[in-house]
Protein backbone atom coordinates (compact mmCIF):
# COMPACT_ATOMS: atom_id res chain seq x y z
CA UNK A 1 0.00 0.00 0.00
CA UNK A 2 1.48 3.34 -1.07
CA UNK A 3 1.91 6.08 1.51
CA UNK A 4 0.89 9.62 0.68
CA UNK A 5 3.89 11.93 0.07
CA UNK A 6 4.56 14.68 2.56
CA UNK A 7 2.87 17.89 1.52
CA UNK A 8 1.89 21.22 2.96
CA UNK A 9 -1.59 20.39 1.70
CA UNK A 10 -1.68 17.33 3.97
CA UNK A 11 -1.64 18.85 7.43
CA UNK A 12 1.50 20.97 7.06
CA UNK A 13 3.73 17.90 7.49
CA UNK A 14 6.78 19.59 5.96
CA UNK A 15 7.64 23.29 6.39
CA UNK A 16 7.71 25.54 3.34
CA UNK A 17 11.51 25.84 3.32
CA UNK A 18 11.75 22.19 2.20
CA UNK A 19 10.65 23.34 -1.27
CA UNK A 20 13.91 25.27 -1.67
CA UNK A 21 17.09 23.78 -3.12
CA UNK A 22 19.18 21.29 -1.13
CA UNK A 23 22.56 23.04 -1.07
CA UNK A 24 24.38 20.06 0.48
CA UNK A 25 23.17 17.26 -1.82
CA UNK A 26 25.92 15.04 -3.18
CA UNK A 27 24.44 15.34 -6.68
CA UNK A 28 25.15 19.10 -6.70
CA UNK A 29 28.67 18.67 -5.30
CA UNK A 30 28.08 18.42 -1.55
CA UNK A 31 30.78 16.47 0.26
CA UNK A 32 32.13 15.61 3.72
CA UNK A 33 35.73 16.79 4.00
CA UNK A 34 36.40 15.64 7.56
CA UNK A 35 34.77 13.39 10.16
CA UNK A 36 35.88 12.27 13.59
CA UNK A 37 34.45 8.76 13.18
CA UNK A 38 33.01 6.62 10.36
CA UNK A 39 32.68 3.33 12.20
CA UNK A 40 29.26 1.88 11.33
CA UNK A 41 28.38 4.07 8.31
CA UNK A 42 30.36 6.68 6.36
CA UNK A 43 29.35 10.31 6.85
CA UNK A 44 29.07 11.16 3.14
CA UNK A 45 26.05 8.80 2.94
CA UNK A 46 23.87 11.38 4.64
CA UNK A 47 24.21 13.73 1.65
CA UNK A 48 22.53 11.30 -0.75
CA UNK A 49 19.24 12.43 -2.28
CA UNK A 50 17.68 8.96 -2.43
CA UNK A 51 15.32 8.05 0.41
CA UNK A 52 17.05 6.15 3.24
CA UNK A 53 17.09 2.37 2.86
CA UNK A 54 16.73 -0.43 5.39
CA UNK A 55 18.40 -3.81 4.74
CA UNK A 56 17.11 -6.41 7.15
CA UNK A 57 19.78 -8.75 8.48
CA UNK A 58 22.69 -7.20 6.54
CA UNK A 59 25.93 -6.70 8.47
CA UNK A 60 29.42 -5.44 7.66
CA UNK A 61 32.72 -6.14 9.41
CA UNK A 62 31.96 -3.10 11.59
CA UNK A 63 28.40 -4.06 12.49
CA UNK A 64 24.84 -3.56 11.20
CA UNK A 65 24.67 -2.01 7.72
CA UNK A 66 23.03 1.42 7.94
CA UNK A 67 22.20 3.96 5.25
CA UNK A 68 23.55 7.21 6.66
CA UNK A 69 26.32 8.33 9.00
CA UNK A 70 26.82 6.40 12.22
CA UNK A 71 29.69 6.67 14.68
CA UNK A 72 30.70 4.08 17.28
CA UNK A 73 29.49 4.28 20.86
CA UNK A 74 31.93 6.82 22.20
CA UNK A 75 34.23 5.60 24.98
CA UNK A 76 36.60 8.59 25.02
CA UNK A 77 36.13 12.26 25.94
CA UNK A 78 34.41 14.84 23.66
CA UNK A 79 31.81 14.24 20.92
CA UNK A 80 31.64 13.36 17.22
CA UNK A 81 31.42 15.90 14.41
CA UNK A 82 32.10 16.37 10.73
CA UNK A 83 32.66 19.20 8.25
CA UNK A 84 30.49 19.43 5.15
CA UNK A 85 31.38 21.37 2.02
CA UNK A 86 28.19 22.71 0.44
CA UNK A 87 27.77 21.85 -3.21
CA UNK A 88 26.08 25.23 -3.69
CA UNK A 89 27.32 28.03 -1.42
CA UNK A 90 24.47 30.29 -0.44
CA UNK A 91 21.82 31.40 2.02
CA UNK A 92 20.43 28.70 4.33
CA UNK A 93 16.76 28.87 5.28
CA UNK A 94 16.12 25.50 6.90
CA UNK A 95 17.48 22.08 7.88
CA UNK A 96 16.15 18.54 7.95
CA UNK A 97 18.07 16.10 10.15
CA UNK A 98 16.52 12.80 9.11
CA UNK A 99 17.02 9.93 11.55
CA UNK A 100 15.12 7.31 9.50
CA UNK A 101 15.78 3.75 10.78
CA UNK A 102 18.08 5.07 13.52
CA UNK A 103 15.69 4.22 16.34
CA UNK A 104 17.96 3.08 19.18
CA UNK A 105 21.16 4.60 17.88
CA UNK A 106 20.34 8.20 16.89
CA UNK A 107 22.12 11.12 18.60
CA UNK A 108 20.02 12.64 21.41
CA UNK A 109 21.14 16.13 20.40
CA UNK A 110 22.85 17.94 17.51
CA UNK A 111 24.01 21.42 16.53
CA UNK A 112 25.26 22.99 13.31
CA UNK A 113 27.80 25.77 12.76
CA UNK A 114 28.62 27.48 9.46
CA UNK A 115 31.36 29.50 7.81
CA UNK A 116 32.24 31.12 4.49
CA UNK A 117 35.72 29.85 3.68
CA UNK A 118 38.11 30.75 0.84
CA UNK A 119 38.34 28.32 -2.07
CA UNK A 120 41.94 27.40 -1.27
CA UNK A 121 41.29 26.21 2.29
CA UNK A 122 42.93 22.84 3.02
CA UNK A 123 41.67 20.04 5.24
CA UNK A 124 43.49 16.96 6.60
CA UNK A 125 43.49 13.91 4.35
CA UNK A 126 40.26 12.02 5.01
CA UNK A 127 39.93 8.31 4.21
CA UNK A 128 36.10 7.94 4.08
CA UNK A 129 36.41 4.28 5.03
CA UNK A 130 34.00 2.15 7.00
CA UNK A 131 35.35 1.33 10.44
CA UNK A 132 37.76 4.28 10.50
CA UNK A 133 38.23 7.35 12.68
CA UNK A 134 40.37 10.48 12.66
CA UNK A 135 43.93 10.02 13.92
CA UNK A 136 45.49 12.17 16.64
CA UNK A 137 47.57 13.95 13.97
CA UNK A 138 44.45 14.70 11.92
CA UNK A 139 42.66 16.03 14.99
CA UNK A 140 45.57 18.38 15.64
CA UNK A 141 45.69 19.49 12.00
CA UNK A 142 41.96 20.26 11.82
CA UNK A 143 42.32 22.67 14.75
CA UNK A 144 43.83 25.24 12.35
CA UNK A 145 40.39 25.62 10.76
CA UNK A 146 38.93 26.71 14.13
CA UNK A 147 35.57 25.22 13.21
CA UNK A 148 34.46 25.27 16.82
CA UNK A 149 34.32 29.08 16.49
CA UNK A 150 32.08 29.14 13.40
CA UNK A 151 28.68 30.83 13.44
CA UNK A 152 26.02 28.72 15.13
CA UNK A 153 22.97 28.41 12.86
CA UNK A 154 21.39 25.60 14.89
CA UNK A 155 21.98 25.63 18.65
CA UNK A 156 22.22 22.33 20.47
CA UNK A 157 18.78 20.80 19.86
CA UNK A 158 17.00 17.59 20.79
CA UNK A 159 16.45 15.02 18.04
CA UNK A 160 13.70 12.43 17.67
CA UNK A 161 14.12 8.73 16.77
CA UNK A 162 13.93 7.42 13.24
CA UNK A 163 10.38 6.10 13.20
CA UNK A 164 8.15 7.10 10.31
CA UNK A 165 6.23 9.71 12.31
CA UNK A 166 9.25 11.24 14.08
CA UNK A 167 12.26 10.86 11.76
CA UNK A 168 12.22 14.36 10.23
CA UNK A 169 13.74 16.91 12.56
CA UNK A 170 12.99 20.25 10.89
CA UNK A 171 14.73 23.45 11.97
CA UNK A 172 14.28 26.91 10.37
CA UNK A 173 17.39 29.06 10.00
CA UNK A 174 17.24 32.84 10.28
CA UNK A 175 20.32 34.08 8.45
CA UNK A 176 21.16 36.20 5.41
CA UNK A 177 24.85 35.23 5.40
CA UNK A 178 26.44 33.29 2.56
CA UNK A 179 28.01 30.04 3.80
CA UNK A 180 30.28 27.49 2.09
CA UNK A 181 30.88 24.93 4.88
CA UNK A 182 29.03 23.45 7.84
CA UNK A 183 30.15 21.73 11.02
CA UNK A 184 27.62 19.12 12.17
CA UNK A 185 27.99 18.21 15.84
CA UNK A 186 26.54 15.03 17.38
CA UNK A 187 26.10 15.02 21.15
CA UNK A 188 27.77 12.74 21.92
CA UNK A 189 27.57 10.09 19.16
CA UNK A 190 25.13 8.05 17.08
CA UNK A 191 23.70 8.05 13.59
CA UNK A 192 21.43 9.86 11.15
CA UNK A 193 20.21 8.90 7.71
CA UNK A 194 20.18 12.21 5.84
CA UNK A 195 21.02 15.87 6.26
CA UNK A 196 19.29 18.32 3.94
CA UNK A 197 20.27 21.98 3.89
CA UNK A 198 17.59 24.08 2.21
CA UNK A 199 18.24 27.50 0.72
CA UNK A 200 19.38 29.21 -2.45
CA UNK A 201 22.65 30.15 -4.10
CA UNK A 202 24.04 33.64 -3.61
CA UNK A 203 26.16 34.59 -6.58
CA UNK A 204 28.44 37.61 -6.86
CA UNK A 205 26.79 39.16 -9.93
CA UNK A 206 29.23 42.09 -9.92
CA UNK A 207 31.76 39.68 -11.43
CA UNK A 208 29.43 38.70 -14.30
CA UNK A 209 29.57 40.85 -17.42
CA UNK A 210 26.15 42.13 -18.60
CA UNK A 211 27.29 41.09 -22.08
CA UNK A 212 27.84 37.46 -21.07
CA UNK A 213 24.99 35.04 -21.78
CA UNK A 214 24.25 32.95 -18.69
CA UNK A 215 21.55 30.54 -17.49
CA UNK A 216 19.51 32.98 -15.41
CA UNK A 217 17.35 30.21 -13.88
CA UNK A 218 20.15 27.80 -12.87
CA UNK A 219 20.18 26.55 -9.29
CA UNK A 220 23.87 27.44 -9.15
CA UNK A 221 22.95 31.03 -10.04
CA UNK A 222 20.20 31.36 -7.43
CA UNK A 223 17.16 30.08 -9.35
CA UNK A 224 14.38 28.47 -7.31
CA UNK A 225 10.95 26.91 -7.84
CA UNK A 226 8.37 29.30 -6.39
CA UNK A 227 4.99 27.65 -7.06
CA UNK A 228 3.43 24.80 -9.05
CA UNK A 229 0.22 22.95 -9.77
CA UNK A 230 1.49 19.39 -9.21
CA UNK A 231 4.72 17.62 -8.17
CA UNK A 232 3.48 14.06 -7.73
CA UNK A 233 6.55 12.25 -9.09
CA UNK A 234 9.25 14.92 -9.16
CA UNK A 235 9.77 18.41 -7.72
CA UNK A 236 9.93 21.37 -10.13
CA UNK A 237 13.15 22.57 -8.44
CA UNK A 238 14.81 19.73 -10.38
CA UNK A 239 14.30 21.78 -13.55
CA UNK A 240 17.13 24.12 -12.55
CA UNK A 241 19.53 21.50 -11.13
CA UNK A 242 23.09 21.27 -12.51
CA UNK A 243 23.93 19.04 -15.47
CA UNK A 244 21.64 16.70 -17.36
CA UNK A 245 19.33 14.56 -15.28
CA UNK A 246 20.89 11.17 -14.39
CA UNK A 247 17.47 9.48 -14.46
CA UNK A 248 13.74 10.15 -14.73
CA UNK A 249 13.42 10.71 -11.00
CA UNK A 250 15.68 13.76 -11.21
CA UNK A 251 13.18 15.88 -13.16
CA UNK A 252 9.81 17.54 -12.68
CA UNK A 253 6.98 15.07 -13.28
CA UNK A 254 3.27 15.44 -12.57
CA UNK A 255 0.53 12.87 -12.11
CA UNK A 256 -1.66 12.02 -15.12
CA UNK A 257 -4.55 14.46 -15.31
CA UNK A 258 -7.90 12.76 -14.76
CA UNK A 259 -9.69 15.26 -17.03
CA UNK A 260 -7.80 14.24 -20.19
CA UNK A 261 -10.19 13.33 -23.04
CA UNK A 262 -11.15 9.64 -23.42
CA UNK A 263 -10.31 9.84 -27.13
CA UNK A 264 -7.44 12.12 -28.16
CA UNK A 265 -7.45 14.29 -31.29
CA UNK A 266 -5.01 16.66 -32.98
CA UNK A 267 -5.36 20.43 -33.22
CA UNK A 268 -4.51 22.26 -36.42
CA UNK A 269 -1.04 23.08 -35.08
CA UNK A 270 -0.20 19.38 -34.69
CA UNK A 271 -0.51 19.33 -30.89
CA UNK A 272 -2.97 17.09 -29.09
CA UNK A 273 -6.18 18.91 -28.15
CA UNK A 274 -6.05 19.18 -24.35
CA UNK A 275 -7.87 21.65 -22.16
CA UNK A 276 -6.12 20.61 -18.96
CA UNK A 277 -2.53 21.52 -18.14
CA UNK A 278 0.04 21.70 -15.33
CA UNK A 279 2.41 24.55 -14.52
CA UNK A 280 5.43 25.63 -12.48
CA UNK A 281 6.69 29.12 -11.69
CA UNK A 282 10.43 29.67 -11.32
CA UNK A 283 12.22 32.67 -9.87
CA UNK A 284 15.36 33.64 -11.77
CA UNK A 285 18.63 34.02 -9.89
CA UNK A 286 18.87 37.54 -11.37
CA UNK A 287 16.59 39.73 -13.49
CA UNK A 288 17.48 39.55 -17.15
CA UNK A 289 16.55 39.31 -20.80
CA UNK A 290 16.11 35.73 -22.05
CA UNK A 291 17.36 35.00 -25.56
CA UNK A 292 17.69 31.21 -25.75
CA UNK A 293 15.71 28.39 -24.13
CA UNK A 294 16.43 24.69 -23.67
CA UNK A 295 13.66 22.27 -22.70
CA UNK A 296 15.15 18.85 -21.98
CA UNK A 297 12.89 15.77 -21.77
CA UNK A 298 15.86 13.47 -21.08
CA UNK A 299 14.65 10.05 -19.79
CA UNK A 300 10.98 10.97 -20.26
CA UNK A 301 10.13 8.58 -23.08
CA UNK A 302 6.58 7.41 -22.38
CA UNK A 303 5.56 10.29 -20.15
CA UNK A 304 6.83 13.51 -21.77
CA UNK A 305 4.42 16.45 -22.22
CA UNK A 306 2.82 16.83 -25.62
CA UNK A 307 3.62 20.55 -25.74
CA UNK A 308 4.56 23.52 -23.60
CA UNK A 309 4.48 27.29 -23.43
CA UNK A 310 6.73 29.56 -21.36
CA UNK A 311 5.77 33.02 -20.12
CA UNK A 312 7.74 35.67 -18.27
CA UNK A 313 7.05 38.65 -16.05
CA UNK A 314 8.75 41.12 -13.70
CA UNK A 315 7.57 40.74 -10.12
CA UNK A 316 8.75 42.81 -7.14
CA UNK A 317 9.29 41.31 -3.68
CA UNK A 318 5.99 42.58 -2.28
CA UNK A 319 3.97 41.04 -5.12
CA UNK A 320 5.94 37.81 -4.79
CA UNK A 321 5.15 37.56 -1.08
CA UNK A 322 1.43 38.06 -1.72
CA UNK A 323 1.50 35.58 -4.61
CA UNK A 324 3.33 32.94 -2.54
CA UNK A 325 0.69 33.06 0.18
CA UNK A 326 -2.43 33.62 -1.98
CA UNK A 327 -1.68 32.88 -5.68
CA UNK A 328 -5.37 32.85 -6.55
CA UNK A 329 -5.66 36.52 -5.56
CA UNK A 330 -2.83 37.84 -7.73
CA UNK A 331 -3.07 38.44 -11.48
CA UNK A 332 0.46 38.57 -12.84
CA UNK A 333 1.37 40.41 -16.07
CA UNK A 334 2.61 37.36 -17.96
CA UNK A 335 4.10 37.89 -21.41
CA UNK A 336 4.64 35.12 -23.95
CA UNK A 337 8.29 34.06 -24.01
CA UNK A 338 7.99 30.76 -25.90
CA UNK A 339 4.75 30.12 -27.81
CA UNK A 340 3.15 26.68 -27.93
CA UNK A 341 5.86 24.20 -28.89
CA UNK A 342 5.54 20.51 -29.65
CA UNK A 343 7.79 18.32 -27.51
CA UNK A 344 9.38 14.94 -28.21
CA UNK A 345 10.53 12.14 -25.90
CA UNK A 346 14.05 11.95 -24.43
CA UNK A 347 15.31 14.99 -26.34
CA UNK A 348 16.99 18.36 -25.88
CA UNK A 349 14.80 21.04 -27.48
CA UNK A 350 16.67 24.28 -28.29
CA UNK A 351 14.81 27.49 -29.12
CA UNK A 352 16.33 30.79 -30.30
CA UNK A 353 14.32 32.36 -33.13
CA UNK A 354 11.09 31.22 -31.44
CA UNK A 355 11.89 33.14 -28.23
CA UNK A 356 9.90 36.38 -27.99
CA UNK A 357 11.11 39.61 -26.44
CA UNK A 358 9.61 40.08 -22.96
CA UNK A 359 12.07 42.71 -21.81
CA UNK A 360 13.56 42.32 -18.35
CA UNK A 361 11.89 39.51 -16.39
CA UNK A 362 12.35 38.05 -12.91
CA UNK A 363 10.04 34.99 -13.08
CA UNK A 364 8.88 32.46 -15.66
CA UNK A 365 5.84 30.22 -15.84
CA UNK A 366 6.26 26.86 -17.58
CA UNK A 367 2.96 25.32 -18.69
CA UNK A 368 2.87 21.74 -19.97
CA UNK A 369 -0.04 20.09 -21.81
CA UNK A 370 -1.59 18.06 -20.38
CA UNK A 371 0.89 16.57 -17.91
CA UNK A 372 4.13 14.57 -17.79
CA UNK A 373 7.77 15.27 -17.12
CA UNK A 374 10.61 17.62 -18.07
CA UNK A 375 14.10 16.98 -16.73
CA UNK A 376 15.76 20.39 -17.18
CA UNK A 377 14.90 23.94 -18.24
CA UNK A 378 17.65 26.37 -19.25
CA UNK A 379 16.92 30.07 -19.74
CA UNK A 380 19.97 31.68 -21.31
CA UNK A 381 20.14 35.44 -21.36
CA UNK A 382 21.80 38.59 -20.12
CA UNK A 383 21.62 39.83 -16.50
CA UNK A 384 20.08 43.27 -16.18
CA UNK A 385 19.38 45.72 -13.38
CA UNK A 386 15.71 46.12 -12.52
CA UNK A 387 14.54 48.68 -9.97
CA UNK A 388 11.73 46.50 -8.64
CA UNK A 389 14.02 43.56 -7.91
CA UNK A 390 14.90 42.91 -4.27
CA UNK A 391 16.77 40.13 -2.53
CA UNK A 392 15.26 36.65 -2.71
CA UNK A 393 13.64 36.50 0.73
Amino acid sequence: MAARPESRLDGDAAPSFTDLNNLAAAEVGGDVVFATDDWFAISVNMLKSDPPEWREGVFTASGKWMDGWETRRKRIAHHDWCIIKLGIPGIIKGLDIDTSYFTGNYPPRASIQAACLPEDVEFPEYAKELGSCATLDQMEEIKTIKSEEWTEILPRSNLKPGYKDTCHNYFPVNSETRFTHLRLNLFPDGGMARLKVYGYALKDWSKISPDKMIDLAAMLNGGIALSWSNKHYGHPRNLVAPGRAPNMGSGWETARRLDRPPILQYRKDGCIDFQGHEWAILKLGHPGIVKKIEVDTNHFKGNFPDSCIIEGCAMDAETENVFSSSPEHVNLPWKMLLPSSKLAPHKRHLYTSEVQDCGIITHVKVTIYPDGGISRLRLYGYPRTWNGHQKNF
